[in-house]
């Protein structure tokens, strides 16, 4: 039998649902799981105000998806680690077998 997660783990993992569960902040983190955009590329990109990408990332970094670094003026968003990678590519993975009728496999 597997060992249950704590419920630590368990806030965890529902706060990071709820903040993937946003059409938008999705959309930014597919894009941030492929490498680092400042959020004028972000922005372009997805096709979303500047100010309205900058209160979403807000939010991602809050809930520990994203991290930042600075190159000189500029502020360099990414997806956090490999779990979090793993966890947009799984999602949008599964979506893809919902919509497009792809068999499912193990």
């Amino acid at each position: 039998m597997q060992e249950q997660p704590t419920s630590a783990q368990m806030e965890a993992a529902v706060e990071a649902f709820r903040m993937l569960s946003d059409g938008t902040r999705l959309r930014l983190m597919w894009l941030l799981s492929g490498g680092e955009y400042d959020v004028g590329s972000l922005a372009e990109a997805i096709a979303v105000a500047r100010p309205s990408v900058s209160q979403h990332l807000a939010k991602l970094r809050l809930a520990g998806l994203v991290q930042t670094r600075r190159d000189g003026r500029r502020v360099l968003y990414r997806a956090r680690d490999v779990h979090v990678r793993s966890l947009i590519k799984e999602a949008l993975f599964h979506a893809d077998h919902e919509v497009s009728g792809i068999p499912r496999h193990d």
